[in-house]
């Protein structure tokens, strides 16, 4: 078990009272970890010594911004060991996900760091005379970043770097679920030599999360706020925003859809269809949940895919055998996925491979015949448990794979690329893939979805855009003329 302590101003603190909450493994339900319960006053206390550390942090040039960042990305990959215990303990994950989300995390924050230069703004052409008119991008304030437990390091990283990056600082709230697991993200940059004030980190036991985080979105000094999660819990932060009138990026949940066309390669569409479906155990954002596949070559790929689904290994990522799948978060997960599966079969779904579980490891399940009358069709499953709907051509598909509240991302394969490209266009997401998984992102991308999946677009310039206020700001170079 770890116990935990926050960082504010750069000091290790505890919650108010001393009050902590615990988190327990999924599998076994041990504690794995004790954390403090931070009360709304400890947040605001975060929130001041981010706003007191704005005032130099934001006048800090770009140089020695970017050094920073490169030395936290150091020291983030030297945590991989500690990484990949804490998240097989707080989530049941599996090491190669740890490892995965470790790399990629790494990798964001170095482009992050490539960012403090590109960070510009313009001269804009003005009708006055002797105006000289600029739009000039600088640092927010404080950002308050909140990331979920499923891909716990690269969103953790994804929620602070880029806003660090701009000149801002920054809260981290630490998911509930995966506390030690975004502490050591909050020491990594800690070790690096952020400035006390610049990086805070809070966590909460999950029934203050609402009054906690208000308390720090109501509070003048915090001018941006972001958030990765569940839809439902994005709505709630999105209203608490509008209510206090702070611009947030949202990136939520998902459906995605994975369209197989008829003259798609069946081999690199099965690949991608099991990475993207089992990946986490289908705990990502990005998961594919439907496969759209054209009815000319559905028996082939089902065939094809419920082989590969059922060869994938599973078991405790505790142990030393590798394993693809490790244990979902959480019984939830597993009475709601078997109650899916219920459900499609009832209403005349096949299984094709895996099947209901009685504990939190849970195999690569696919259900094929799926139709619109099943709730597997529409519901986000969040699970390793995947459905197949057969369509008869390109409008069909175009049409299934619209039919669905969420657009986060989505996927298209066919051997005739402009013909796969046009169908990908015609696609309700905020990202899609050519033969390529839904599941995929770079730090230099725009991500982020469109619907129930979002707001706002994290990475690259996109982030810059987000994380920065865009200010017009003028010098009068000769005396104006005035009509009084």
């Amino acid at each position: 078990m770890s116990d935990m302590s926050m960082l504010i101003n750069g000091l290790k603190v505890t919650a108010e009272k001393g009050a902590t909450f615990e988190r327990r493994n999924p599998l076994d339900g041990s504690v794995a970890t004790r954390a403090p319960a931070a009360s709304p006053a400890d947040a605001v206390m975060a929130v001041e010594a981010a706003a007191e550390a704005f005032k130099t942090w934001s006048e800090t040039g770009p140089s020695a911004r970017r050094a920073l960042l490169l030395k936290a990305a150091d020291a983030l990959e030297a945590k991989t060991p500690q990484f990949i215990e804490a998240v097989a303990a707080e989530t049941g994950a599996s090491g190669m996900w740890a490892g995965f989300n470790v790399m990629l995390a790494a990798g964001m924050i170095r482009e992050a760091a490539s960012l403090t230069t590109q960070i510009s703004g313009e001269v804009i052409p003005s009708d006055v005379p002797g105006s000289l008119a600029m739009g000039v991008r600088q640092p927010a304030g404080v950002v308050l970043g909140i990331a979920p437990w499923n891909a716990p390091v690269i969103l953790g990283v994804r929620a602070i770097a880029t806003p660090l990056a701009c000149g801002n600082t920054v809260i981290f709230k630490g998911s509930e679920n995966c506390p030690r697991t975004h502490q050591l993200i909050a020491e990594a940059f800690a070790d690096a030599g952020f400035p006390p004030g610049v990086v805070n980190y809070i966590t909460n036991a999950p029934a203050d999360a609402g009054a906690v985080v208000e308390a720090m979105v109501a509070h003048p000094a915090v001018r941006r706020v972001n958030f990765t999660g569940s839809t439902k819990v994005g709505k709630i932060i999105a209203m608490t925003c509008a209510k206090y009138l702070k611009p947030v990026v949202l990136e939520l949940g998902g459906k995605a859809p994975l369209v197989i066309l008829d003259d798609a390669n069946i081999d690199d569409a099965v690949n991608a269809a099991a990475f993207g479906s089992f990946a986490n155990s289908g705990q990502i954002c990005m998961s594919t949940e439907r496969i759209i596949v054209d009815q000319k070559i559905a028996d082939a790929f089902v065939k094809q895919f419920a082989a590969k689904a059922s060869a994938l290994p599973l078991g405790d990522p505790r142990k030393p055998e590798p394993v693809v799948l490790g244990s979902v978060i959480g019984m939830g997960t597993v009475e709601h996925c078997n109650a899916l599966i219920d459900d499609a079969l009832a209403k005349g779904a096949k299984l094709a491979c895996g099947g209901k579980a009685e504990n939190t490891l849970m195999p690569a399940t696919v259900l094929d015949h799926v139709t619109p009358a099943m709730r597997i069709y529409h519901e986000e499953t969040f699970g390793p448990v995947k459905c197949v709907v057969r369509v008869s051509g390109v409008e069909e598909a175009v049409a299934c794979a619209n039919d669905n509240a969420y657009g986060l991302s989505a996927a298209v394969f066919g051997g005739d690329i402009a013909r796969a490209f046009n169908v990908a266009r015609r696609i309700d997401s905020g990202i899609c893939h050519v033969n390529g998984p839904t599941v995929h992102d770079e730090a230099q991308m725009p991500f982020g979805g469109v619907k129930g999946s979002g707001i706002g677009r994290f990475g690259g310039k996109a982030g810059v855009a987000e994380f920065t206020e865009l200010r017009w700001i003028t010098i009068q170079t000769t005396p104006r003329h005035y009509p009084f």
